[in-house]
């Protein structure tokens, strides 16, 4: 798997945001300290997200004929208060939380929070939380470590052209 990041500034009003491309995605952070790396072969993308204030957001358009089998996200952060990922018409949502040593992951689509999603749905985004080390980690904040989630077939039907991921850390 090769990672394939290429920064650009370009002047967008006041801003300046970096643009991150590769052969087969253009990312497009909305804070200029976020990064969104991408490692990509044929059938997986890992996209690496980094967020020092904890809060941003992040434009993906593919630039090949479609997405690959698997789509992975890994949020480098140390809490997950909300999680957004869209593609035009749906958007999925996540919020992560440690209780008593054991996770609690709150899935829902379109904003309907109270009518979550659950296993059996073909929207179900199973994440894990992983400490620096890759193994799971029981307590937050995390230190080092990440969320990780695969986002599910269901959510490429129709080839969406772009996705966009916001999110937004506890402990920012």
């Amino acid at each position: 798997m090769q990672t394939t990041t290429i920064s650009l500034a370009l002047a967008v009003g006041m801003a300046a945001l970096l643009v991150q491309q590769s052969a087969n995605f253009k990312i497009t952070p909305t804070k200029k300290n976020d990064t969104v790396t991408v490692q990509a072969d044929k059938d997986k993308a890992v996209f690496v997200v980094k967020s020092p204030s904890g809060i941003g957001k992040a434009v993906i358009d593919r630039q090949q004929d479609k997405w690959p089998k698997s789509v992975i996200v890994r949020l480098h952060l140390k809490g997950l208060e909300s999680l957004e990922a869209a593609n035009g018409n749906v958007t999925l949502h996540a919020a992560v939380s440690v209780k008593d040593s054991k996770p609690s992951i709150r899935l829902w689509k379109d904003g309907q929070e109270k009518a979550g999603l659950d296993k059996n749905s073909p929207l179900w985004t199973p994440i894990s939380i992983l400490g620096v080390d890759g193994k799971p980690a029981t307590q937050l904040p995390l230190k080092d470590g990440y969320f990780e989630l695969q986002l599910p077939a269901a959510f490429f039907e129709g080839n969406p052209q772009t996705i966009t991921l916001s999110w937004i850390d506890f402990y920012r």
